[in-house]
């Protein structure tokens, strides 16, 4: 269940990096994963694993990490 939740996680994040160089013209584009059934814990997990296997960025990690943290 836990490696279902991680390669959804790693998919959603994929998503969104894949959807923020959309938009070509210069207009800013923005998507917002929201997972109610995933613990702040848990989502830091899954979100580690998605930079381990490389799906996301360093700097993506830092940003997603400090947005999991504010909430």
């Amino acid at each position: 269940m836990q490696n279902l939740r991680a390669a959804g996680m790693a998919v959603l994040l994929a998503s969104r990096v894949a959807l923020s160089g959309c938009g070509g013209s210069g207009a800013r584009t923005s998507t917002e994963i929201t997972n109610t059934t995933v613990s702040g814990g848990q989502a830091l997990i899954d979100l580690k694993r998605a930079l381990d296997a490389g799906a996301i960025t360093q700097r993506e990690y830092e940003r997603e990490r400090a947005r999991i943290l504010e909430e």
